[in-house]
């Protein structure tokens, strides 16, 4: 008797436990973003959190949750508890912070399980109106005259623009005198006063300088052209001469791992009806982003391109040695 008692005690846990999971969710969800409040990688995530709470039929209110390169806020991720409530949205710093950080609190997949992808987009590389270089044949020559003389401005170690330079110096086989800034906003004031040389920059942050002649433009970072008025004559770097360069800003989403996989299956589904919103495509589009629809939406797909990343950026960064810890 006692053992029957206790199997039907059992069973009696398993079907609570599998009445929440199908119930999920039952209150407001978070999204955290780990960057500060008015950036890039907060806009997307706001967006997200509005398309999102339809399908989850919740509330997804925004959490900014700041500082290190998005690794304080990823941690904070890792360690929330795995119910499906508290979710990371992160760019590609989450396949460069194990390179970047020698001493990172959590571990890349490991402690996270992937939702699928959000977004991508390319950057320009971009250079100070007083350039004699008119395309990119004409300033990878220039580059290569002055070699460490060449300033290469970014707007912090970790950002988008630090990662691309990287990449740039790796796929022209020089070192440039890196120039870090606290943010996107006051490298591109001094390159466009010709403080500094040249620049990666996502696409969207720049176009508005390139429209006004700001500044000059000589490459798109991605293997295709960009849709965009301004850039309609730019062609890709790999066109130009770098042969399969491809550097993209993308943004995934992420639970805690442990997170069970009912609720895992909710959050996908969410993530790809919410993906689908003709005005998140709109907002996502006038960005300059492209709204992911391949493989990598889904989470193992998402999960092997992570990988992917993780082992490309690290190769480039340790050839960098330039750390962020």
């Amino acid at each position: 008797m006692i053992h029957l008692w206790r199997s039907g005690a059992s069973l009696a846990v398993l079907g609570f436990a599998s009445l929440a999971y199908a119930e999920f969710p039952d209150k407001p969800v978070t999204l955290v973003v780990p960057f500060a409040a008015g950036g890039p990688s907060d806009k997307i995530a706001r967006d997200l959190a509005e398309a999102l709470r339809k399908p989850l039929g919740q509330t997804v209110v925004v959490d900014n949750a700041a500082g290190a390169g998005g690794t304080i806020g990823s941690a904070k991720v890792a360690r929330a508890a795995p119910d499906g409530y508290t979710l990371l949205v992160h760019h590609i710093g989450m396949a460069t912070a194990p390179a970047l950080y020698r001493k990172l609190s959590y571990r890349v997949p490991e402690d996270f399980e992937t939702l699928g992808l959000v977004n991508e987009a390319p950057s320009v590389l971009i250079g100070k109106p007083s350039l004699a270089a008119g395309n990119f044949a004409e300033l990878r020559q220039w580059i290569a005259s002055n070699g460490g003389k060449v300033n290469l401005a970014n707007a912090g170690i970790g950002s988008a623009s630090h990662l691309c330079g990287l990449m740039l110096q790796s796929a022209l086989k020089t070192s440039m005198t890196p120039v870090p800034y606290k943010g996107t906003a006051p490298a591109m004031t001094d390159l466009i006063a010709g403080q500094v040389d040249v620049m990666c920059e996502q696409a969207t942050n720049a176009v508005p300088q390139i429209e006004g002649k700001k500044v000059k433009v000589y490459g798109i970072t991605s293997l295709q052209r960009l849709p965009l008025a301004a850039l309609k004559d730019t062609p890709t770097l790999s066109e130009a001469g770098l042969k399969d360069f491809n550097v993209q800003v993308w943004h995934g989403l992420y639970a805690p791992r442990g997170t069970p996989p009912a609720v895992l299956a909710k959050l996908n589904a969410a993530l790809r009806t919410a993906l689908k919103d003709p005005d998140l495509i709109k907002r996502e589009e006038a960005l300059g982003l492209t709204v992911v629809s391949d493989d990598r939406l889904d989470p193992a797909g998402h999960r092997k391109y992570l990988e992917a990343e993780k082992a490309r950026w690290s190769k480039v960064i340790k050839d960098a040695g330039e750390y962020a810890d």
